[in-house]
Parts: C-alpha cells; sequence; structure tokens
C-alpha cells in the first residue's frame, strides 16, 4: 500500500462519530472479533455496554497489532508502543491511519482489517466519551498492552523452532494481572460508577476480588492453551516449577509433538513428560480454584436486581470453570488435538440455565460448588492439597 509523499499535518481525531458508525463498530464488527464475550457485552446494562465494548474494541485492536506475525516480534512491538502512545497522549488521526495502512493488509482476518481500519473512529469514540469512562478506558487498554510487550520481549519469534518459560509464579501472576486482572479493576470502577446503588461497595475489597477473577480466566485460558503455546514458543508454565520435576520448555515441546498426527496413546508413558509435568498443572490448577472463589463472592455482592450485570459476570464463571473441568479429565492435555474445551451445545445449554437461577444465591452456590467438584476430583487422584 502506498502513502501521498510529502509533510502531512497532524490532526487530531474528530469526536463526532454517527449513530451507524457506533452501530457498526460496537455490534457489527464486535460480534466478529469476540465470539463468546459478544454475548457477554450484548447482556450489560446499557449504561455499561459503550465503555465497556469501546474498551475491548481497542484492546482487541492491540492484540492483533502484536499477533501480526507476517511482521518480525521487533517491528510488531513498535507498532504496539505507537498505538500506547496514541492511548495515553494526545490521539491525531495521522498516526492512527499508519497503523491501519502499515498492518490491516497483513491480516487473514477480515474481521481483524476491519478493526484495524476503524481506528481513527474507535478513538473517537473514545474522545467522546465522559470522564471518568474515559481515563478508566485508557488506563485498562494501557495496562493490556504491557502484556502483550511481556510476550513481545520474553519469548522468543513463533517460527523460531525455539521455546522459553516464564521464569516462576510470581512472573506469572503479574502477566496474569496485566492481560486479564486489570480488567477486573476496570469492570469494578466502571460499574460502580454508572450503578449509584452499588456506590455503597468496598471499592477497594470489590476490586481486589475483581482482579482475582480476571486471573482466573486468564490462568485457565493459559492452562488450557499450553500446547498451543509451545508451539509457538511460549510456555506459561514457570521454569522453577518445571525444574522441580526435572523438566525444560522444550521436553514439553517434544511430548506435544510426539502426540501430533494421532499418536497420542504412543507417547503417554508413565515417564512421559505430560505425566511428569502434569503436578505443575495441577498446581496451577488449584490457584485457578482460588481466584474462581473470589470471582464467586463478586458475583454474588451484586444486588439480585441487576438481572444483566449478574448474568455477566456468571457466564465467565461457569464457562470458565467448565474449561478447567475439562483439562483436569484430560490425560494427553499436551495433545493439541485433543483441546480441552466445553461444546457449544454445553455453552448455550449453559446459558439457557443460567436465567432462571440467576435470581437465587443458593442456586448459583450449587452451581458453581458442582462445577469446582468436578475439578477438585480429578485434580486430587494425583496431587495432594494444602
Amino acid at each position: 500500500m502506498h502513502r501521498a509523499s510529502g509533510p502531512v499535518a497532524k490532526a487530531e481525531v474528530s469526536t463526532a462519530v454517527t449513530l451507524a458508525g457506533k452501530e457498526r463498530l460496537l455490534t457489527d464488527l464486535l460480534r466478529g472479533i469476540s465470539r463468546t464475550f459478544y454475548l457477554t457485552l450484548r447482556v450489560l446494562p446499557a449504561e455499561l455496554r459503550e465503555p465497556v465494548s469501546l474498551a475491548y474494541l481497542l484492546a482487541r485492536a492491540a492484540d492483533t497489532i502484536a499477533d501480526t506475525r507476517l511482521l518480525p516480534p521487533r517491528e510488531r512491538l513498535n507498532h504496539l508502543l505507537a498505538f500506547r502512545a496514541q492511548v495515553e497522549g494526545a490521539t491525531t488521526a495521522e498516526a492512527l491511519q499508519e497503523i491501519g495502512l502499515d498492518l490491516a493488509d497483513k491480516q487473514s482476518i477480515p474481521a481483524e482489517r476491519a478493526l484495524l481500519a476503524s481506528l481513527p473512529e474507535a478513538f473517537s469514540m473514545l474522545e467522546a466519551l465522559r470522564e471518568p469512562d474515559r481515563s478508566l478506558v485508557r488506563s485498562v487498554v494501557v495496562t493490556l498492552t504491557r502484556g502483550m510487550e511481556f510476550d513481545l520481549t520474553t519469548f522468543p519469534a513463533e517460527d523460531s523452532g525455539r521455546v522459553a518459560a516464564i521464569k516462576d509464579a510470581s512472573e506469572l501472576d503479574r502477566y496474569t494481572y496485566y492481560v486479564a486482572g486489570c480488567v477486573g479493576e476496570f469492570w469494578t470502577a466502571i460499574t460502580i460508577a454508572h450503578m449509584a446503588p452499588l456506590r455503597g461497595w468496598d471499592a477497594r475489597r470489590m476490586s481486589e476480588k475483581g482482579v482475582r477473577f480476571g486471573k482466573a480466566l486468564q490462568l485457565t485460558n493459559v492452562l488450557r492453551d499450553v500446547p498451543r503455546d509451545l508451539r509457538i514458543g511460549r510456555c506459561y508454565l514457570p521454569q522453577s516449577e518445571l525444574t522441580t520435576v526435572g523438566l525444560m520448555p522444550e521436553d514439553l515441546l517434544a511430548q506435544s509433538k510426539v502426540c501430533e498426527g494421532g499418536r497420542a496413546g504412543k507417547g503417554w508413558s508413565d515417564t512421559s513428560a505430560g505425566v511428569r509435568a502434569r503436578p505443575v498443572l495441577l498446581a496451577n490448577m488449584k490457584i485457578a480454584l482460588d481466584h474462581y472463589h473470589a470471582a464467586e463472592e463478586y458475583l454474588l455482592a451484586m444486588p439480585v436486581r441487576y438481572v444483566r450485570l449478574r448474568l455477566a459476570v456468571l457466564w465467565p464463571i461457569l464457562i470458565g470453570l467448565g474449561t478447567l473441568a475439562e483439562l483436569a479429565g484430560n490425560e494427553a492435555w499436551l495433545d493439541a488435538a485433543r483441546p480441552s474445551k466445553v461444546t457449544r451445545a454445553w455453552v448455550y445449554r449453559t446459558l439457557a440455565l443460567s436465567l432462571p437461577c440467576v435470581f437465587w444465591n443458593g442456586l448459583l452456590r450449587a452451581w458453581i460448588a458442582r462445577l469446582r467438584k468436578r475439578v477438585e476430583k480429578s485434580v486430587l487422584q494425583s496431587f495432594v492439597w494444602d
């Protein structure tokens, strides 16, 4: 793609976005890039939907920049930092258009091309938000980009054939805050700002639970995606914990490759890396379950009359715990061909059952407890809890 030569005057992004433009970004485009999370965003109360959806769109744009594998990590990092500068400071149409021109044609997914091409409109909506929404959106998106920066500076290039691991549990905890825990913080602050009856909440206490809620979801994703991440050079299981069972991330990658092509049965012996590393997996599942307990308290602290808000919090908890249960029962957890995930039918059934249950804290506690027990039963077969 070619740009016009010669000096171009920097112009701030216009704050005028038509209703049709908002509808395209926050409905059509959002549906194309968010899958399950789109359902959560659509069920939110109307006053929360625009700032939360916009924060998600901007975060997905940053993630798309960081994942543009046709460019080397250093170039992606430069674009990501340029994007972050736009979020933090004075936004200019020229800088946003440059990001779109450089990266949009390198995306294989049409919705992601459209997202990058729509950055000027998205930032116009950001500028048009009222305070404190604008500051909250800026803050959470900046923090999320720090997690993306960590990925680009910690791990080797995806096609290098090499793999590296996170150092230790504290680094993993910090990473899960950057990429998800901060969203719980944002969610709490923006909910209190818009829902007057919630202003009596202990904001600090609920924010801490919101952070743990986000960490629970991200840690679930990290553990579920171990085989896929290994293939692109990333091991989020801490090296310090792998060392205790005599393993390196290269051992996990080799085991994952043994499983490739339907050969999992030949690779899973009592001494295989997957079996030896299972205590590390289970120890981190225990941490995730502890975080889900905080997420449950976060949910039940919401007044029953806020049905939409409760559903938006309930659904990720149920899907996350359901995913952990699938992972706990998957002996071939390093086999990318046997992913640990709930079915689409399970998700739709869960969403339907949640509608009558959302009004009753007792029913929700029982439902969440059943899912927790499924995980704990599988984990206890191989792991002694503290």
